[in-house]
């Protein structure tokens, strides 16, 4: 079979020595994912290969030299997400996440998108009145919306931020925990709590619950209500039923923005109650200013382990839907 070569420039000594990582390790992941052989000249990659391997090794390193252009770090997580991007045909995206940063934090830390997943998510959350982000843990689905509704209230854009999750772990409910309504609740919020608090720091953040401006309560407090020029997140939204997805979502007031945010694979409802998140997603596809996210495990922003546990669990449930499939058949 005939070889193919190819150049690709990387502008730089610094770039060079980004992209080829600690002892040539980003060099050699590629290397071994395409089965092609990459060398230096000067300042140039030169790959020799099969062509499809050729190709998706240029691209790679190319979306590596992009990241790079943009002051992010090339390590080995960023290296396979290039790699899963061109084999999807998708390494041209990389470039969608140089448009600045998300938010910054207390201590002057810039939150970025980390994938073009997360960046879909994000543009939507600042063009949708609602925004649907559903994916799995280490997604980054919670963090990001934080950030947003931090930035929200800075810029004046929501006068107050409500933080909301349905009290359903694991069989657990609010009754049997100790203390009281906060107490109660301080548990499935934590996540929140962590977030709020590097991006106003502990002072600010203190400051903002007295006042009233950050408010914390359970999805059952919402009823009634109105919520008006806020910005709400609804975290954990995969154990809603679906009376209490569609009675969230009717709280939505003038100048308000909601986030929903959940994984559809670790629903904890009692048997018999489907979940009002995936109910949600389907009855509101295509209504005009909801936007539904959907991150995978692409999108998995944490230990590399994770998307590699995350995976692990979606082929038992795709095998285990698949033998559920005989027996009916059967």
């Amino acid at each position: 079979m005939n070889r193919t070569v190819k150049r690709v420039e990387a502008a730089g000594v610094d770039k060079l020595q980004k992209i080829l990582g600690t002892f040539d390790e980003n060099l050699n992941i590629i290397m071994r994912e395409f089965g092609v052989l990459i060398r230096v000249e000067g300042l140039e990659f030169i790959i020799e290969g099969e062509e499809e391997g050729v190709i998706n090794s240029a691209s790679v390193i190319e979306s590596l030299l992009a990241l790079a252009d943009i002051g992010e770090s090339v390590d080995r997580s960023r290296v396979e997400y290039c790699i899963e991007l061109a084999r999807d045909g998708k390494a041209q995206d990389i470039t969608k996440l140089s448009s600045g940063t998300v938010a910054v934090t207390y201590r002057g830390k810039p939150v970025k998108c980390k994938t073009v997943g997360q960046k879909k998510y994000v543009d939507s959350i600042k063009s949708q009145p609602v925004t649907f982000g559903i994916g799995p843990a280490g997604t980054g689905k919670t963090y990001l919306a934080v950030c947003l509704s931090v930035q929200a209230l800075k810029g004046r854009q929501a006068d107050k931020i409500i933080l909301t999750r349905p009290a359903v772990e694991a069989g657990e409910k609010l009754g049997f925990l100790p203390g009281d309504l906060q107490n109660k609740v301080d548990p499935y919020l934590r996540p929140l709590y962590d977030a709020l608090q590097e991006m106003l720091g502990l002072e600010t953040y203190v400051k903002y619950m007295e006042r009233g401006t950050i408010e914390i309560a359970p999805l059952a407090y919402m009823r009634g209500r109105t919520l008006s020029n806020a910005f709400v997140i609804l975290d954990e939204a995969q154990n809603t039923t679906r009376e209490q997805m569609k009675m969230f979502l009717t709280r939505l007031g003038d100048g308000s923005k909601m986030v929903i945010t959940g994984d559809a694979t670790q629903v904890d409802l009692p048997d018999g109650k489907s979940s009002g998140l995936q109910h949600a997603a389907r009855v509101l596809e295509n209504v005009d200013g909801v936007g539904i996210i959907h991150l995978t495990d692409k999108d998995v922003v944490r230990n590399p382990m994770v998307m590699k546990i995350v995976r692990a669990y979606e082929r038992d449930g795709n095998r285990r839907s698949e033998i559920a499939d005989v027996d009916k058949a059967d």
